[in-house]
């Protein structure tokens, strides 16, 4: 050999090792994959441990009915003393509310006699939605004095880990989000793979949930761009 090679041996795996290592990380993501409906599906509400547990209670205006309903029985069961709703514009002629925040507080409102329940809507916006909808309502929230120290965010199965998420950028370290997520209609988070509703529902939270990690930066906080997030006009 010249001065410029050196002849060197390398151990290679044999195709049963390889065939037993393809296996054992087919297992891994099938258990990771398994777990990733109750992964998102958080529920973390401020329970007191680190202070005064939570009062108020913010639940997303899109929920159906009967899943409005549940929140408004365990609003009950933790006796909040302010309820506040968000949602953007329904886009249906034929119905009564403007927006799902409406909606959502018409619901809570008939079931939860004796507690504050308002509304806090959000307008059309490019935004990210969710986060859109945090910024009203954090706003919302301001307009009646000081922010909170700590609320909870009724949510629905797996939408429920970036619910939380975009809250707390939205309000910031100042105020500690709770979170809480309800039992979906009609998909199983849980078991996400035996059905396909279930199974759009939870993959589509799991890119989403990706998409914001890579993508999404908040706006500067109170800039037109972070409650509009298109130029003005």
């Amino acid at each position: 050999m010249s001065a410029w090679f050196r002849r060197r041996e390398i151990v290679l795996p044999t195709w049963r090792s390889l065939l037993l290592l393809l296996g054992v990380v087919a297992a891994l993501c099938v258990l990771a994959g398994r777990g990733l409906g109750g992964w998102l599906s958080v529920t973390e509400p401020i329970d007191g441990a680190e202070g005064a547990p939570a009062r108020v209670l913010v639940v997303e205006g899109w929920l159906a009915v009967p899943e409005l309903e549940a929140a408004a029985a365990f609003a009950r069961a933790r006796g909040y003393t302010q309820v506040a709703t968000s949602g953007g514009p329904i886009n249906d002629p034929f119905n009564r509310f403007e927006n799902f925040a409406e909606r959502a507080a018409a619901v809570l409102r008939a079931r939860l006699p004796g507690v504050s329940v308002r509304a806090l809507p959000t307008p059309p916006t490019a935004q990210n939605r969710t986060y859109a909808s945090a910024v009203w309502v954090r706003d919302g929230l301001r307009a009646q004095g000081a922010l909170p120290a700590a609320l909870d965010v009724y949510s629905l199965g797996p939408h429920a880990r970036r619910t939380r998420w975009m809250y707390q950028l939205a309000f910031g370290e100042g105020t500690r989000i709770g979170i809480v997520a309800g039992t979906p209609l009609e998909s199983d988070p849980l078991h996400w793979w035996t059905g396909s509703e279930s199974a759009k529902a939870v993959l589509g939270e799991a890119i989403s949930l990706a998409w914001t990690a890579c993508c999404f930066r908040p706006p500067p906080r109170g800039s037109h761009e972070e409650r509009w997030a298109v130029p003005p006009r």
